[in-house]
């Protein structure tokens, strides 16, 4: 057993996704999180900003005596986790294998989607994982910037217009091309599910990195028997670098709970 607090960070809101599902799984968990507000997105950063960014924001976690360390931020995981799990005793995951691997076993035909930010389908670090698990899967990626912006702007709305139009301009290349399985390959994403989906389609099923990473954290965590004990709380401490009303606002109703008074303000540089 272990009191200590999970670590998670992104590069705004969207890793809240994998805090929700992360909460779901292990309600005992204390947990901190970090949404780099002030400068998101990070998907069309340099190579060196994205680790310098995610640098500071693995040491501010690690400050916390944090027991495990979730980087909820495909961008930073395709381009920096083998260096911060290289960096830290404690188990660091990351969010690019566990959609891989399930999103390989749900394809009937083979033919899996993924989006996510520039730098992450710059890196191919999907079309990497999928290969490794099914050597002959047909992956086609495709870079989607203006998502995250309407997720930080809280238009995710299913019958918004600018997210339908944006959405059918980055998807439709995807749903012609057949595909069956679609990875969205960013943890913002998920707030925009029901816009994805009605653009792709019944017939294509949608896969949550943050949700299937907090599935993998959650198994791991108890084989480690580092769990938390019965009785834990289950708070969650979010930290932002910049507004924090405007982070509250749009958390409490993505958490389903009222996150003001939870919210503070960090400088991270």
């Amino acid at each position: 057993m272990d009191e200590r607090p999970i670590g998670v960070f992104d590069s705004g809101l969207g890793g809240l996704t994998t805090v929700k599902s992360l909460a779901s799984l292990m309600p005992r968990e204390r947990i901190i999180y970090l949404g780099d507000t002030g400068r998101v997105p990070y998907g069309s950063r340099s190579r060196d900003t994205i680790i310098k960014y995610a640098r500071q924001d693995a040491d501010f976690l690690a400050g916390f005596d944090i027991k495990a360390m979730v980087i909820a931020c495909n961008t930073v995981c395709s381009t920096a986790y083998n260096y911060l799990d290289k960096t830290y005793d404690f188990p660091v995951y990351e969010v690019v294998v566990p959609p891989a691997k399930k999103a390989a076993a749900l394809t009937k035909n083979r033919k899996i989607g993924v989006i996510g930010t520039a730098a992450t389908i710059r890196s191919g670090a999907y079309e990497s994982a999928l290969k490794k698990t099914v050597p002959d899967i047909y992956v086609l990626s495709r870079p989607c910037p203006l998502f995250v912006p309407l997720v930080e702007n809280g238009r995710t709305a299913d019958n918004d217009t600018a997210a339908l139009i944006i959405a059918e301009d980055y998807l439709s290349t995807l749903r012609y091309a057949g595909i069956d399985v679609l990875i969205m390959g960013c943890t913002h994403y998920p707030l925009l599910r029901g816009v994805i989906s009605k653009v792709m389609g019944q017939g294509v099923t949608l896969v949550d990195s943050g949700a299937e990473t907090a599935k993998l954290v959650a198994d791991d965590i108890t084989v480690r028997g580092i769990e938390a004990p019965d009785g834990g709380d289950g708070a969650v401490k979010y930290f932002v670098t910049d507004s924090i009303d405007e982070f509250a606002a749009l958390a409490s109703l993505f958490m389903e709970a009222d996150v003001f008074g939870k919210v503070e303000q960090v400088t991270l540089e």
